[in-house]
C-alpha cells in the first residue's frame, strides 16, 4: 500500500485529482443540468471520508434519542415508496430549475461562477444525493427568509474547488455527506468552520429476501465476517460505487476494511495490511461498478445474477425493489450531513446559515426530513421514520490520516478491485478531421494517466467499418505499467480520420472481440462517434444481433458519448439496450466525459 497522497507511477505525470477538477471545470452548464437531471444519484466524487469521529470530538455519528444505525429490516410498503418517489421526481424537477437559472434570483450557473452574493440567499455546495430535500427547503425559505441555492456536485468535486480557492468566489456554505476527508486535508480544513449536522445514514447492504432466506441468516445478527465468508464461498455477490467517486463507496470500503481487520480506533495502515487478504477474498464478490447510485440501481435491477447493493440505508429503502437492508451488527460507517460554512463568508451569510440550521433541526421538520427522505434525525426526542429500526450500532473507525485513507483507495483500484475491461470503439471518420481529432487525441492522452494495473484496454478506431489494423490491445503490467501507457499514447496520437460512420456494424465488431467475458473482470465498451451511423449495418441489426448473445456477453454495457453531430436518440437507445448510460461531451469537454465513465469501468 502506497504512503501518503494516493499517486500513480512515475510515468502517469499528472496527479488524477488536479486532472479530474480540470476536465470538470471545463464542462458548461448545460452539460451539467443534463447531468443532474438525469441522474438522482450520490455521484459523491472521492472519499468524503476519513479522520476518527474522535478527532472531532465525537466517538460515534450523531444520534437520534434511540441510537444511530439500525438493525435490519425489509423496505418499508409500496406506498411509502410511492410516496417517497413523487418526492424525489419534485426534487429533481427543483434540481432542474435551479441549475437552469430559474427560480429566485435566475441566471446562476450550475458550476458556482457568476453566482454573487445576495442578502437572504445561501450559495450552497452540495452531495448530488440532497436533491431529495428540494421540498423541505422551501419550506424553510418560508418560515426563515433564508433560500437556499445549491450547486450539486460529487465529494471529489467540492473538495478540489475548496481547496483551490473556486469555492471562495461562489458559495458561502457545503453540505456534503460528511466532512471527514476535508478535515484531513490542511488546505481545506482551514478553509471550513461551523459544522452543523442535519440528519445521518450509514452504509449497509440491501440484500434481494431470497438471498438472505438462502444463507439462513438472521438480518439482525449478521457480521462482516459472516458476509466476507459468504462472498469467499461464492454464495453472495453485490455492486457497489467506485470509493474514488462516490462517498458511499469509500464509506462501504472503510466499514469492510475497518469490520474484518477488528480495528478498535482510527485504522492505520497496519490495520489494512493485516485485513488485504480477506478484502482481496471479498472483493471478488463486487459484480457492478459505477460512479453513481441511480445508474447502479438501474443495473442492479437488469441483474439477477447479483443478490445486494452497497448503499447508504435512505437510499436501500427508497429503492422500487423490496430490499432486506442489513446493517452489520459489529459496526457501521454513517453520513451525517453536516452544513458547514466556509471561512470566506460573509458575516450576513452566517447569520443566515444560523437561522437555516435552526429551523433544520426543529422538532418538526426533522420529522419530516426523516418521513420523506428516511434519513435518521439527530435531535433527541424525534423518532426516525417507521421504515427504519431502532436497534444501535457501533459507528466503525475511519482512517486516522490522509495517507492512510488515500493507501486503502490506491490498494482497492490497483490490487482490491476487480480489473477493467474495456473496448474504446473510436469515430475516426472523415468528419472528425481537424479539430475534432486533435480533442479526441487530448483526451485519450488525459484518460491514459487514469488507467490502473491491471486494466486491460483496446482501441477499436472505426470509419466505414472497423480500421482493422489499427486495433491495439494493452495491458497495464503493475511490475512496468510505463510500456503499456507510452504505447496507448502512441497509438492515439497515431490516429487518422478517413471513411464513412458505421456504428452498430463497429460495435457488433467490439462484442465479437470481447467473446465471453470473463468472470473476474468489470467489462465494457465505450463508444465515441461525432456524427449518424451511415455505413455498415442499421440499428435494428445490432438489435437483433445483441439480443442474440448469451446471457454473460449482455451484461456488457455500452457507454456511448455524444459528440459532435452526433444523434442523441441513436445514442440513448445503444444504452438503454446495452445497460450502458449517455454521457455528454457536445457542450463540454471529451476529456471530461472519458474521465467521469471510469467511475463505470
Amino acid at each position: 500500500m502506497n504512503h501518503g497522497t494516493t499517486r500513480p507511477p512515475a510515468d502517469r505525470t499528472a496527479p488524477r485529482a488536479a486532472r479530474r477538477v480540470t476536465a470538470r471545470l471545463r464542462r458548461t452548464a448545460a452539460d451539467t443540468v443534463a447531468r443532474l437531471a438525469g441522474d438522482r444519484s450520490d455521484r459523491s466524487g472521492s472519499p468524503a471520508t476519513a479522520t476518527t469521529r474522535a478527532a472531532r470530538g465525537t466517538t460515534t455519528a450523531p444520534t437520534a434519542h434511540d441510537g444511530t444505525t439500525a438493525a435490519p429490516t425489509p423496505c418499508g410498503a409500496a406506498t411509502a415508496r410511492a410516496a417517497r418517489a413523487a418526492t424525489a421526481v419534485l426534487a429533481l424537477a427543483l434540481l432542474a430549475t435551479a441549475c437552469s437559472g430559474g427560480g429566485d434570483g435566475g441566471g446562476d450557473r450550475p458550476d458556482g461562477h457568476g453566482m454573487e452574493y445576495k442578502a437572504g440567499t445561501l450559495r450552497v455546495l452540495a452531495s448530488s444525493e440532497l436533491a431529495d430535500m428540494g421540498p423541505v427547503l422551501d419550506e424553510a425559505a418560508k418560515a426563515t427568509g433564508v433560500t437556499v441555492r445549491p450547486t450539486y456536485a460529487g465529494t471529489l468535486d467540492a473538495v478540489e474547488r475548496i481547496a483551490s480557492g473556486e469555492a471562495d468566489k461562489g458559495y458561502d456554505a457545503v453540505w456534503l455527506s460528511s466532512d471527514d476527508y476535508l478535515r484531513l486535508r490542511p488546505d481545506t480544513a482551514r478553509k471550513i468552520t461551523d459544522e452543523t449536522p442535519i440528519m445521518t445514514s450509514p452504509v449497509a447492504l440491501g440484500v434481494r429476501p431470497a438471498t438472505v432466506a438462502r444463507l439462513g441468516w438472521n438480518p439482525a445478527k449478521v457480521t462482516w465476517s459472516q458476509l466476507h465468508r459468504a462472498v469467499a464461498d461464492g454464495k453472495l455477490t453485490y455492486g457497489m460505487t467506485d470509493p474514488k467517486r462516490s462517498n458511499s463507496g469509500f464509506s462501504a470500503l472503510v466499514s469492510v476494511a475497518s469490520g474484518l481487520s477488528g480495528a478498535q480506533s482510527a485504522l492505520t495502515e497496519q490495520d489494512v495490511t493485516r485485513a488485504t487478504p480477506r478484502l482481496k477474498e471479498f472483493f471478488t464478490g463486487q459484480k457492478l461498478t459505477s460512479g453513481s447510485s441511480g445508474w447502479l440501481a438501474t443495473a442492479y435491477a437488469r441483474r439477477t445474477d447479483v443478490d445486494a447493493l452497497v448503499n447508504y440505508e435512505s437510499v436501500l429503502l427508497s429503492a422500487p425493489e423490496k430490499l432486506t437492508v442489513i446493517r452489520p451488527s459489529d459496526g457501521v460507517v454513517t453520513a451525517d450531513y453536516p452544513f458547514t460554512l466556509l471561512t470566506s463568508a460573509r458575516p450576513e451569510a452566517k447569520a443566515a446559515a444560523d437561522r437555516l440550521t435552526t429551523y433544520l433541526r426543529t422538532p418538526d421538520v426533522q420529522r419530516r426530513i426523516t418521513e420523506t427522505t428516511l434519513r435518521r434525525p439527530v435531535v433527541a426526542g424525534v423518532r426516525p421514520a417507521s421504515a427504519l429500526a431502532r436497534d444501535q450500532r457501533r459507528e466503525l473507525p475511519f482512517p486516522g490520516s490522509r495517507a492512510v485513507a488515500d493507501g486503502l483507495l490506491d490498494a482497492y483500484d490497483n490490487t482490491l478491485r476487480r480489473p477493467s475491461r474495456t473496448v474504446y470503439v473510436l469515430d475516426t471518420s472523415g468528419s472528425m478531421g481537424g479539430e475534432r481529432l486533435d480533442r479526441l487525441k487530448s483526451a485519450l492522452a488525459e484518460l491514459t494517466g487514469d488507467f490502473r494495473d491491471r486494466e486491460e484496454v483496446t482501441l477499436m478506431p472505426f470509419g466505414s467499418s472497423v480500421k482493422q489494423g489499427e486495433v491495439r490491445t494493452h495491458t497495464v503490467d503493475p511490475a512496468s505499467p510505463k510500456a503499456a501507457l507510452d504505447a496507448i499514447r502512441a497509438d492515439s496520437r497515431r490516429l487518422s480520420a478517413s471513411g464513412g460512420t458505421a456504428v452498430y456494424s463497429s460495435l457488433q465488431e467490439a462484442y465479437r472481440f470481447l467473446g465471453k467475458a470473463p468472470s473476474d473482470t468489470f467489462t465494457s465498451v465505450v463508444l465515441m462517434t461525432d456524427g449518424e451511423n451511415t455505413d455498415g449495418d442499421p440499428a435494428s441489426a445490432f438489435d437483433a444481433f445483441y439480443r442474440s448473445l448469451p446471457a454473460e456477453q449482455q451484461r456488457t454495457p455500452v457507454f456511448p458519448i455524444l459528440f459532435g453531430d452526433s444523434d442523441r436518440g441513436e445514442l440513448d437507445h445503444i444504452a438503454a439496450l446495452t445497460g450502458g448510460k449517455l454521457f455528454d461531451a457536445t457542450q463540454g469537454s471529451l476529456d471530461g466525459a472519458f474521465e467521469e465513465i471510469r467511475g463505470y469501468q
